[in-house]
């Protein structure tokens, strides 16, 4: 429940620095969002590449879509923490 609202939370975040692009804020506030937007690609790649190292790791068998590190690049810890779930459920 908590991890698909956090997933819609990083769906509110991601349009709100989209928009930000589209049609910039008021100078003090363009600068921050910008600047968080960074931020937050950095912390999602990193997020995505720990999904390889995962995937690499664990997942001789198992084949993983493209789609499951899409998705962690998008929603970072919070579908992490769904894959986790889904590994201890099987």
């Amino acid at each position: 429940m908590l991890i698909n609202a956090g997933k819609l939370l990083m769906v509110f975040v991601w349009g709100f620095m989209m928009f930000n692009l589209i049609h910039p804020f008021p100078k003090p506030l363009k600068y921050f969002i910008d600047v968080a937007m960074i931020f937050m690609i950095f912390m999602h790649a990193m997020h995505a590449m720990q999904a390889i190292f995962l995937h690499s790791a664990f997942a001789k068998t198992e084949k993983h879509p493209r789609w499951l590190q899409i998705k962690i690049f998008l929603f970072g810890v919070f579908e992490l923490l769904a894959w986790q779930k889904r590994q201890k459920t099987d």
